[in-house]
């Protein structure tokens, strides 16, 4: 019996991923079964296993190491953001944002900001940060809630249920549905599915409402569309005899007011890319060459000499070139570089980038020119601007081309800085091969991770698979440290590249696809890593955890197995009320801590910033979310949770606090932390709340695995017609919504017109220009955005009770009430010429020729500098120099560089 029992344990530690080598296993469990008579002459054996059921001190030894952890965490997170608020607070101070995009301050005292911060709504993020951060938020918010919900729901009945059921189970194995054994009881189970599961679908009907009325009252507001991207659509897979500016202003009649047909350009490109290196390179050398000539200046100041005083008159700064640097600074040591690494020519790195950006930039600015006048090589892809709104809205629903699958798909509200120019290239037929190739490859990918993953987890327990195969005997004799190496830390280590390797493969297949957009990419990734998700960190650990706790019993007894893994799927929820534990703790106190980023900071900015630019670079760029990988995880933790909700409730309050520890942690970085640089409009909302019922799929069909395998055809019976009800209201939900994801309503557009014309004419007595609509408080806060705005009139609906705003989102969270969270006045969104001339050119031929930023010293070599690298590039020594110890400064508090440049919100 000891045996066996070591046999289960050694099945049951492996990483659930890892069930290899099945006949071994199955070799080994039937000599097991022979050896300890399994079969039947020990009927002992059964109680035995039974009376050993470690499910609360598995969970109490899971509990208390995660909390002690998670307890530091946010002790070191309340010491550091005190002393590190470029780490913990950017958003209130950095130069870098506009006064509007920045969040108010928190006191800086260890636990008195709790307060500010609980008064500060959701809604701030809308306003200051991203729609999509925004509705991350609520999803996180109503996923918490739903499974609260569900509480109140399931405990009260299936708790006490469960608790009799008469299956002689332990502990928490108690509270799950494998305990129950009289099959009448299962219409308690069948009638609290209906209720709880169709709260879900409520849910997901109810938030698609309210995302529907908030993406219209946000796209149509004045913030939005006033922008180009929104009066502009993109047309992919163009006829080659489309690609003419004369027939598309004839196809799109007087509406049309830009068009900007693609070009071919990997010449300039290239030539581009070279220009930047070199100037790069060139600042570079220029820092380095005046951090030398400083550093001597220093240590003849140390030595008794003197350093030359103030800046260089104007005749040193017009003298030839180096001669102020050769001053402090010999011929020698100068910065050099070799042409070829290793054997190419010695050159003066300065003198040398001088003269190639000499030859590189007027050949670039004749190419820009010959590209702007339409003389480039076209590809299949026109973006088309026109006047208005409403007449982009009208082209991106009309059918434009009538071949199938011709100037399609097409796209609005795209932001040039996120276009994939060159996906811009794809053909039709190309983009068709593209979506199955990467499509096939993702799906294959999700089917076979279990391979790596189950490499990695028989590492980790070598000892085990040697006792499972003993031809593996051989790696007894590996010396200790070696062999403690490979199964402790080299599994650990592999296991993190494969895990932060997976995002960037499905991100890769989506580009590879054809998306031309970042956005875009994101959402396809939305659907490929939610699919990992559910697959192999649900289903499969799901299903492997409940074979392995039977598969010697099984094995020994066929017969029993139908009861077997009834009793065992329930039990594997044990798991997830650990999970839920894990990531509710570890995730929410590390995000909040981010000691990882915190160290990278610090590290790379000392080792790594070796010039002003670097230097601005690392303090003014905040970190963002990939909403493609944040999403399917928290989608995934509530599909576990609404799977298990019936058969094991108890999962259900961990999910709760879980989630909604995960929500303050994304509250706090969102607020004060995090930027976006990918705006989907907030598609991936209604995409996670689509994938949330997949939770509701799996909990049906799970019931009715559960009801079939314990024969019970009443329960079956109500399952299956619950299934086939849900199915027709899911399919009704998603034809009604569908167009209303895509498209805006013309209904709204002259609506919202009016109802502008009568606020501003309401609000033109008591102020003027752009403080009509919008009040900058003392603290360069938008104060009319932190909340909805009063200058709208009264609101549109009498304040309705909970009860009442729940049941009617149609009529309580529409269009004219969500509007009043919509800022107005947030910037000023005006196109000097020369933008809205190169707006949606490839970048390549919009480029400018960069500034350079150098340090401003005492001698006057970065003046002489300037003077000669400014006859050939654009160059600046201001807001940068050095500290009494000669080291690298620049002006941090106004974060205004020479080589800043105001956000263009396209």
């Amino acid at each position: 019996m000891d045996t066996l029992n070591a046999f289960n344990s050694a099945i049951q530690r492996r990483s659930p991923s890892a069930l290899t080598l099945h006949h071994v296993i199955q070799r080994r469990a039937f000599s097991f079964c022979e050896q300890q008579d399994i079969a039947g002459d020990n009927p002992n054996a059964g109680s035995a296993q039974e009376e050993d059921d470690p499910s609360l001190s598995s969970f109490i030894s899971t509990l208390v190491p995660v909390l002690v952890v998670a307890v530091i965490f946010v002790s070191l997170f309340l010491l550091l953001r005190r002393k590190f608020k470029r780490n913990y607070e950017p958003r209130t101070f950095l130069g870098s944002l506009r006064p509007q995009e920045r969040s108010p301050a928190l006191p800086q005292g260890l636990l008195n900001w709790f307060g500010t911060f609980a008064k500060v709504p959701d809604s701030f993020v809308l306003n200051h940060q991203s729609l999509d951060g925004f509705l991350l938020l609520r999803y996180l918010k109503v996923a918490s809630t739903t499974c609260l919900v569900g509480c109140c729901i399931t405990w009260p009945v299936l708790f006490p249920i469960n608790i009799t059921g008469g299956g002689g189970q332990k502990q928490l194995n108690l509270l799950t549905f494998g305990n129950v054994v009289d099959k009448n009881r299962y219409y308690a189970h069948v009638f609290i599915a209906w209720i709880f599961l169709g709260f879900v679908f409520y849910m997901v009907a109810r938030e698609s409402i309210y995302y529907v009325n908030l993406r219209q009252a946000y796209l149509l507001s004045p913030l939005y569309s006033s922008r180009m991207s929104s009066r502009t659509v993109l047309f992919t897979s163009v006829p080659k005899e489309y690609l003419d500016e004369g027939l598309l202003r004839r196809m799109f009649g007087r509406g049309l007011k830009n068009l900007w047909i693609a070009n071919d350009c990997e010449e300039i490109e290239e030539l581009v890319e070279e220009r930047d290196k070199v100037a790069m390179k060139l600042e570079a050398a220029e820092t380095k060459l005046i951090k030398l000539a400083n550093t001597t200046r220093i240590k003849s100041m140390k030595k008794g000499g003197q350093s030359s005083g103030p800046l260089g008159n104007a005749d040193e700064a017009n003298g030839e070139s180096g001669s102020v640097a050769a001053k402090w600074v010999p011929t020698k040591k100068r910065p050099t570089h070799r042409l070829k690494p290793l054997i190419g020519k010695k050159v003066d790195t300065i003198n040398w980038c001088r003269s190639e950006l000499e030859r590189l930039i007027p050949k670039i600015d004749a190419l820009q020119a010959a590209h702007r006048a339409g003389n480039g090589k076209f590809i299949p892809s026109v973006f088309v601007e026109f006047y208005h709104q409403s007449e982009a809205q009208a082209a991106f629903q009309s059918l434009t081309h009538h071949h199938a699958l011709h100037m399609s798909p097409r796209f609005i509200g795209v932001n040039p800085e996120e276009v994939i120019w060159k996906n811009l290239k794809i053909t039709w037929a190309s983009r068709v091969v593209r979506n199955i190739m990467t499509i096939s490859f993702v799906i294959l990918l999700i089917v076979f991770w279990s391979i790596p993953v189950g490499f990695v987890g028989i590492l980790s327990n070598i000892k085990s698979l040697i006792k499972l195969a003993p031809f593996l005997s051989f790696l007894n004799s590996v010396p200790p440290i070696i062999f403690g190496l490979i199964q402790g830390l080299l599994p650990a280590i592999l296991l993190a590249v494969l895990m932060a390797l997976l995002p960037i493969i499905l991100r890769m297949m989506a580009k590879m696809g054809g998306a031309p957009s970042l956005s875009a990419v994101e959402l396809r990734t939305q659907n490929f890593y939610f699919g990992f998700q559910v697959v192999q960190v649900f289903l499969i650990t799901t299903l492997t955890s409940a074979a392995s706790a039977s598969v010697t019993s099984i094995l020994c007894k066929p017969m029993d197995a139908p009861n077997l893994l009834a009793t065992n799927i329930p039990k594997a929820s044990n798991f997830y009320i650990s999970y839920f534990v894990l990531q509710g703790l570890t995730i929410s106190s590390s995000a909040l801590l981010g000691i990882a980023g915190l160290i990278i900071f610090k590290l790379l900015g000392i080792f790594l910033d070796s010039t002003p630019r670097k230097m601005y670079k690392r303090w003014s760029t905040l970190s963002a979310l990939g909403w493609g990988t944040v999403f399917p995880v928290y989608t995934n933790l509530t599909v576990i949770a609404i799977t298990y909700s019936i058969i094991a409730p108890l999962v259900l309050g961990f999910a709760t606090i879980g989630l909604y520890l995960i929500y303050l942690a994304y509250r706090y970085n969102l607020l004060f932390v995090f930027n976006s640089h990918v705006d989907t409009k907030g598609l991936v909302y209604p995409r996670a709340l689509q994938q949330t019922t997949t939770g509701a799929y799996l909990a049906i069909v799970c019931l009715i695995g559960l009801f079939g395998i314990k024969a019970a055809p009443g329960p079956i019976i109500l399952m299956v017609v619950f299934l086939i009800f849900v199915v027709l209201f899911h399919i009704s939900l998603n034809t009604a919504l569908e167009p209303l994801l895509k498209y805006l309503p013309k209904s709204l557009e002259a609506e919202e017109q009016s109802l502008l014309a009568a606020e501003d004419g309401r609000m033109a007595p008591h102020s003027s220009g752009t403080e009509k609509s919008s009040h900058v408080a003392s603290n360069g806060m938008t104060s009319s955005t932190d909340s909805p705005r009063k200058d709208l009139g009264p609101a549109p609906h009498k304040k309705p009770n909970f009860i009442t705003k729940f049941l009617r989102p149609d009529l309580y969270t529409d269009y004219h009430t969500l509007r009043r969270l919509v800022p107005r006045g947030f910037a000023d969104i005006v196109y000097d010429p020369v933008t809205e001339r190169d707006a949606y050119y490839h970048p390549s031929i919009s480029s400018q020729t960069p500034l350079l930023w150098i340090p401003r010293d005492s001698m006057g070599v970065s003046r002489q500098e300037c003077h000669h690298s400014g006859r050939v590039i654009p160059i600046s020594d201001e807001g940068a120099g050095f500290d009494e110890k000669g080291k690298l400064t620049w002006d941090s508090e106004t974060a205004r560089p020479p080589i800043w440049q105001e956000k263009v919100y396209y």
